[in-house]
């Protein structure tokens, strides 16, 4: 039996929130990200997991700065000196478009520090990679159009559709590399990817962009004993209750409101030949408040937003949000200097002004404004305002009254 730890979907440099830590130079927000990768880090080494495999994503794009890839490169090689072979498989987020560039963890690739494999491109991993552990690795990286369609087909295709050859491709890889795996030994793939049937948060500021989504029955085989995946933040087994297990374990932190309600943590997992067995381990992660109002009248607006609000207990050290929607003319009633002292000790606060775009009225007929009176257009205007039949009554005759006069006197 192996004991595997998976996770994915790092990106330790998310620096949305906070401000800077003074002792250390990172971002704070950077810093909780570092504490979720140092607790999965810590559990592998003292829990002596056998394998551990990173599905991707280590950074938010593809040139990190250099102080990001220092704290990452740190931890890794924890893994390294304690002996256990780490797969990292590169996700979206760590290539290029351009094949022919780097990717962000090519210094794993190019000093191959002890126990650490960057697979970067489709591979069968046998024992012999992973200090002869009797398991093998069938690693996906991000699936590009180019990418996957030169390494797998060599570019030549009479399919018209991209995606269907893609699908058909990695569909051929898996068939082939399965045909080459010991019957006898467990059986683990490992992909970033989008797979059908997997939910998505609400508003990932780390865009999916168009992926190419692979078949669920593609990545259930019961030849496989685990399907590790990365690529999409929150967790969750496409394959519950059957073999084998087909699981995201989400991201270690939250990347922005979208995941606001979702649990973090990583998987430790047990994997024996047609029988596999985990669990997901729940990460202890900032807290996100999301909240939101609607104004319909003038009165009392900062106290209707202050009671909106969390108390000040809930907020500490949390990243709040709270959106408010009102009428076109009410931001000037808005006392941001109170609203943000009573939020004072959020880890952040975001006060978010949403005002309604007044309708523009719509003239019978094509009319235009130039053609109408000045009677006509008070009218139209009182009407915009939702002045009753009376009270529009009552303007008219007084503007009436006034626009007369005016004339009289031009006459006079």
């Amino acid at each position: 039996m192996i004991k595997l730890l998976h996770f994915a979907d790092a990106h330790i440099d998310m620096a949305n929130f906070g401000a800077h830590d003074p002792e250390t130079g990172l971002p704070e927000r950077v810093m909780d990200f570092l504490r979720s990768l140092d607790t999965i880090i810590g559990t592998a080494i003292d829990e002596q997991a056998d394998l551990v495999i990173f599905a991707g994503d280590a950074y938010k794009d593809r040139s990190p700065a250099p102080t990001f890839q220092r704290e990452w490169g740190r931890r890794i090689m924890r893994l390294s000196r304690a002996g256990i072979p780490t797969i990292l498989l590169t996700g979206n987020h760590d290539i290029s478009p351009s094949q022919r560039k780097a990717h962000a963890m090519q210094e794993f690739d190019t000093l191959s520090p002890e126990h650490i494999i960057v697979a970067n491109n489709p591979e069968l991993l046998k024992p012999e990679r992973m200090n002869n552990l009797p398991v093998q690795v069938l690693a996906l990286p991000w699936i590009t159009r180019a990418g996957v369609m030169q390494a797998i087909t060599g570019g030549e295709t009479d399919e018209d559709d991209p995606i269907k050859v893609i699908e058909s491709a990695v569909r051929d890889c898996i068939s082939d590399a399965l045909s080459k795996t010991d019957p006898n030994l467990p059986t683990i793939l490992t992909a970033h990817a989008s797979v059908s049937g997997a939910k998505f948060g609400n508003e990932q500021e780390i865009k999916i962009g168009r992926d190419v989504v692979l078949p669920l029955g593609l990545v259930t085989d019961p030849r496989f004993d685990y399907v590790a995946l990365g690529h999409i933040h929150r967790h969750q087994d496409l394959n519950p209750g059957s073999h084998p297990p087909v699981v995201y374990p989400g991201s270690i932190e939250r990347v922005d409101f979208g995941e606001v309600n979702e649990e973090k943590g990583f998987i430790i997992a047990q994997i024996d030949k047609g029988k596999t067995t985990y669990e997901w381990r729940k990460l202890p992660i900032r807290k996100f408040i999301d909240r939101s109002l609607t104004l319909e009248d003038e009165h009392d607006v900062n106290e209707k937003i202050l009671e909106s609000l969390p108390t000040q207990e809930e907020m500490e050290d949390a990243v709040v949000r709270l959106k408010v929607t009102f009428p076109q003319g009410y931001e000037v009633l808005i006392d941001d200097a109170r609203i943000h002292s009573f939020a004072k000790g959020a880890f952040e606060f975001k006060l978010v002004k949403d005002p309604l775009a007044q309708v523009r009225s719509r003239l019978p007929g094509g009319q235009e404004t130039s053609s109408m009176t000045p009677l006509e257009l008070l009218n139209l205007f009182w009407k915009e305002k939702n002045e009753g039949v009376d009270e529009r009554r009552l303007l008219s005759d007084l503007a009436q009254d006034l626009i007369s006069q005016l004339h009289s006197g031009d006459e006079s």
